[in-house]
């Protein structure tokens, strides 16, 4: 082994002993790597132009072929070497020293041969012909590229398997992890190939597995708290023990397995005991009509014995009378669900349904007959009526009984208006609710709403009277962003959208900006707003509620409200009476005031009885409202427990003297009427403000109001 050929040609013995022990049959051949078109001689060139084509091509051998291209023999560097050695004259021709015979190959073959042959320049010969070279260094180039790729290959089958595959060698390294491995281990390859089994998992066998040379098989063990199933074996090489591998499987599978076969054992189970427990009759056949099962409610309805119906086709039922037709034959002659009604044997009506189940190749595969007994039905469908009609008188009753607990509702008037509430909660058209100041217009507008369909939906209330003209249209169709000075750069969604699917109740409607009601029109129309500042339509679903203390009939006329808008609005009127009117209730609306504020101020104060008359006499021009703040004025501020006297004055009106229609029994008649007179004229005063409203209202003059104030001692100082 002193030249460099035998070193190579040791290599390749090497490399072939290597192939044999991992019995690697290569499929790269010959033609796949070999050297196409190589320079060659004749007999008649000189040794001189073998050593110029060995140089500039920088090969070790040249073949010599004849005219025809045939191989006569080859000349290589040694022999050109030694020839120089020898004092051979270059200008001889190539024959003197060429080799003859030569060995070949043909391209078609295998590189496992290739490698067997002892021989560092070999031409390709192909019909007869030098079709190219080849060298061993190529053949060993080409052998290591074959190897790198078997053993990608066989890296991608270990890493695509399920199972883990983990593999150690005779010192109890780890050698080979693969991916499945990693993920239920929670290793990565890079951190454990190379350490010691023991290091990486103390728990494994696979050290006493190299210790013995025997195999486990169906091994339980535990990885990361985790079950799974092991087979663990030793691996051999030129009979000694170089290293062992396990597989194992993640047992929670096969436990997954077992809970859907537990899980369909249930289905099924419970499929059965629905079948069974059914009240309409289920008659299950195969594909050509043959009893598999009936249920219990099918024997009740036909009075026939299940035992003598299983096995029985559905033909064979016909004649004994079980069906008056054949429900398969008219299934498969329609290709669907077929209905037929007739007497069954008790005598009763049923309605017989036949349905085709296929399997998932569309193919018939059970046959469902259904059977319903149709005059228990009807008897049913009567019973379910009462019950429905009782429901809903009950249901009304139940309404009430909540209203009356939750709002104080004791006169005629009051009860009315509740009734009416509930009703109109049942249609969604518009209302326009139309009371004095305080009366309770928004409870009116609670009670439609909660009685809706939409009661589930917000009810967003606004209060016209309460937002400056020029940010109308943004709070109530919103805005987009940079509409204007000041403006959210996210935009804002306006009360329409807010209250999307819901109520929107627009109190003190009367005060809305006049060119802002026809956006308003359009929205209530087409159901369609657009943002300030944008140009999308926004369809919103709204259930309109307005409600108004003015005289929006009246404002029409001035031209200070839309007409279109007005009569959009007044579809369905609804007037809430003032507290004037019904009096009854003010002793229950003090009774709730004052358990109100008790519990609020944490007081225990109550109102003398004797007091509740002066408040029955009072007008009550504020109404509710004005009530409720007169009890939260006198419990704060009077000491003690008891209440034994209410100051009406304490109400801000000066000088007023509540009216008692009672005592003006008996008075002279011109003492009643100047007593009505200054009553109505220090109402109107302080209700409206000026004495040029009053006028306007009372319908005279305005000197005469400053005249009968002065007659009567009402200042006007303050007016």
């Amino acid at each position: 082994m002193n030249t460099e050929k035998e070193k190579w040609i040791k290599v390749g013995e090497d490399l072939a002993r290597l192939g044999r022990d991992l019995k690697i049959r290569s499929s790269l051949k010959v033609k796949d790597f070999m050297r196409y078109e190589p320079e060659l001689l004749t007999v008649k060139d000189s040794i001189k132009s073998a050593v110029e084509i060995m140089v500039s091509n920088n090969i070790d051998a040249v073949p010599i072929v004849d005219e025809a291209n045939n191989l006569l023999g080859q000349v290589t560097k040694t022999v050109v070497l030694r020839a120089i050695l020898a004092g051979t004259d270059l200008l001889q021709p190539v024959s003197q020293i060429m080799i003859s015979p030569v060995r070949s190959i043909g391209p078609d073959e295998d590189v496992s041969k290739l490698i067997t042959i002892n021989v560092g320049n070999l031409p390709v010969i192909e019909n007869h012909q030098v079709a190219g070279m080849v060298t061993l260094s190529d053949t060993i180039r080409a052998y290591f590229s074959s190897l790198i790729a078997l053993h990608a290959e066989l890296n991608a089958v270990i890493d695509s398997a399920h199972n883990g595959i983990l593999t150690v060698n005779e010192a109890g390294e780890i050698s080979l992890i693969n991916k499945a491995a990693e993920w239920i281990l929670g290793l990565k390859r890079e951190d454990v190939v190379g350490k010691m089994i023991s290091q990486v998992l103390p728990q494994s066998k696979l050290p006493e597995i190299l210790a013995s040379g025997q195999s486990r098989f169906g091994q339980k063990v535990v990885y990361q708290d985790k079950g799974f199933i092991s087979n663990m074996t030793p691996v051999l090489g030129n009979d000694q023990i170089i290293g062992a591998v396990e597989v194992f499987q993640d047992i929670s599978e096969l436990e997954l397995i077992s809970e859907e076969l537990n899980y369909t054992k249930e289905i099924k189970e419970e499929l059965s005991a629905i079948i069974d427990s059914s009240f309409d009759g289920f008659h299950i056949t195969d594909n050509n009509g043959k009893t598999l099962r009936v249920n219990q409610a099918f024997e009740r309805i036909t009075t026939i014995p299940v035992k003598d119906l299983i096995g029985k086709t559905i033909s064979e039922l016909v004649d004994e009378g079980v069906y008056s037709q054949d429900v398969l034959k008219l299934m498969l002659e329609k290709r669907e669900p077929v209905t037929i009604s007739q007497e069954s044997k008790p005598g009763n009506t049923v309605i017989i349904t036949a349905s085709p189940v296929v399997d998932e190749q569309g193919s018939l595969f059970r046959i469902v007959i259904n059977v319903r007994d149709i005059s228990e039905l009807n008897d049913l469908r009567k019973q379910l009526e009462q019950a429905r009609t009782l429901s809903h008188h009950y249901q009304e009753k139940l309404n009430r009984y909540n209203l009356a607990e939750q709002y104080v509702i004791r006169s005629k008037e009051s009860r009315d208006l509740a009734d009416l509430c509930v009703r109109l909660g049942q249609v969604d058209a518009t209302v326009l609710i139309k009371g004095e100041s305080g009366v309770g217009k928004e409870f009116a507008a609670q009670l439609i709403h909660s009685n809706s369909c939409r009661r589930d939906q917000p009810m967003i209330k606004v209060n016209c009277a309460a937002i400056p003209e020029s940010l109308f249209e943004s709070e109530l169709f919103g805005y987009e962003p940079g509409s204007f000075t000041g403006a959210s750069k996210e935009g804002k969604r306006g009360f329409f959208e807010a209250a999307h699917g819901g109520t929107l109740l627009l109190d003190e409607i009367g005060e809305m900006p006049f060119n802002t009601q026809a956006k308003l029109l359009r929205a209530i129309q087409e159901k369609v707003i657009t943002r300030v500042g944008g140009t999308q339509p926004i369809t919103v679903d709204v259930r309109l509620i307005a409600a108004t203390n003015r005289n929006l009939q009246e404002m029409v006329q001035n031209k200070e409200f839309r007409r279109d808008l007005y009569f959009r609005l007044n579809v369905i009127p609804v007037t809430v009476p003032p507290l004037r009117d019904r009096k009854v209730e003010i002793p229950f609306l003090v009774d709730h005031f004052v358990n109100k504020f008790n519990t609020k101020y944490n007081f225990k104060k109550r109102i003398d009885e004797r007091e509740i008359k002066a408040l029955m006499n009072y007008d009550w021009p504020g109404n509710v409202r004005e009530l409720e703040n007169l009890i939260e004025r006198v419990l704060v501020t009077t000491p003690g427990n008891v209440i034994r006297h209410i100051n009406l004055h304490d109400l801000g009106y000066a000088g007023y003297e509540a009216v008692n229609y009672e005592h003006l029994i008996g008075f002279k008649l011109q003492d009643a009427v100047e007593h009505l007179e200054k009553f109505l004229i220090q109402n109107s005063l302080e209700t409206l403000g000026t004495t040029r409203n009053a006028a306007q209202e009372l319908g005279v003059s305005q000197p005469t109001i400053v005249r009968k104030a002065a007659k009567y001692n009402i200042p006007l100082s303050k007016r």
